[in-house]
């Protein structure tokens, strides 16, 4: 049977309660049959993924809704008329076919229905929902290719390769609440956007971690990480120092400098960032990451959790 890109293949192997790495709009993700808690496991245990760590679930059509949920608020229509395919992940009460593995124990559960057509082919040909997390080692740059995939996880039972993804950062993760919606994690779908169909409820949220992405290290290079703002080191040697930058206005005296934008897009930053940290772990002539910050408005405010999230151990250190 052709192994290269073979969707048959890929489906049956999600059927079989093994590994399949596929391509979303927003990142890749490693994906296993998510009503199977033994292939579920395989997810955690490649990735070295904590148990704590909930999944998402990924769906093809809206009747999935009902058999994963215990109930469907009518917002939760609303909202993925808006938004679905798309980049939201909505986390709902979960419904007894959901494996606690998944969940992490929690009641509720993380669904969206991704907008890459691979993805959706791949759930609707294999007929089982898909709970994927980023196909990467835990806490380490999430992938925008499937070289990235390869890469880090190079044991995983098949890659399905899309190129790179289109959004480059993970979706927006939002809970419902009576006041309206709460962001649980930023993406290229904002704040603003959301408003158009819920109010923001403003009380403060939980700091418990009920939805991926809420751990203080993340998306972390294995090279030193920091962010170019008022607290950057005033020792860092930049003719060893890979900058992603921005602007234009930083870029004096490093080793070499990716440009995220050519225009000041944010939409771009946040599509060519990971692959750019990819780009600078994997060069020998780099052993520093240094990123130009933006501002944390819109689209910014994904950016810059990303970036905080993997700086955050060298910064602690």
């Amino acid at each position: 049977m052709d192994r290269q890109n073979n969707m048959e293949l890929a489906a049956q192997l999600i059927q079989e309660g093994k590994l399949v790495a596929f391509p979303t709009e927003t990142v890749y993700g490693l994906g296993a049959n998510a009503l199977d808690p033994m292939a579920v496991a395989k997810i955690f245990a490649l990735k070295e993924r904590p148990s704590f760590d909930p999944l998402i679930i990924h769906i093809a059509d809206l009747d999935d809704l009902k058999k994963l949920t215990a109930e469907v608020d009518d917002r939760v229509y609303l909202l993925a008329k808006k938004f679905w395919p798309g980049s939201l992940t909505l986390v709902l009460p979960k419904s007894k076919l959901v494996p606690d593995i998944v969940t992490s124990g929690l009641p509720t559960v993380g669904i969206r229905m991704p907008a890459n057509e691979i993805a959706r082919e791949l759930i609707r040909t294999s007929g089982r929902p898909i709970a994927a997390p980023s196909a990467n080692k835990f806490g380490r740059i999430s992938p925008t290719t499937a070289n990235h995939v390869r890469k880090q996880l190079p044991d995983v039972d098949y890659i399905l390769d899309g190129g790179k993804t289109t959004v480059g950062i993970e979706s927006t993760i939002i809970e419902l609440t009576e006041k309206g919606f709460r962001i649980l994690r930023n993406g290229i779908i904002t704040k603003e956007d959301i408003e158009e169909v819920l109010s923001f409820d403003d009380s403060e949220k939980t700091e418990s971690i009920v939805a991926p992405g809420m751990v203080k290290s993340h998306y972390s290079p294995v090279k030193k990480m920091i962010v170019a703002d008022e607290n950057i080191p005033v020792d860092i040697d930049k003719s060893k120092a890979g900058l992603l930058s921005f602007t234009g206005k930083q870029e004096s005296g490093y080793r070499k400098v990716i440009r995220m934008s050519e225009n000041n897009d944010l939409k771009e930053y946040a599509v060519n960032m990971f692959d750019a940290m990819h780009t600078f772990e994997d060069d020998s002539e780099i052993e520093i990451i240094v990123a130009e910050p933006v501002a944390e408005t819109g689209i910014g405010k994904a950016i810059m959790d990303r970036l905080r999230k993997a700086e955050y151990n060298w910064r602690k250190g």
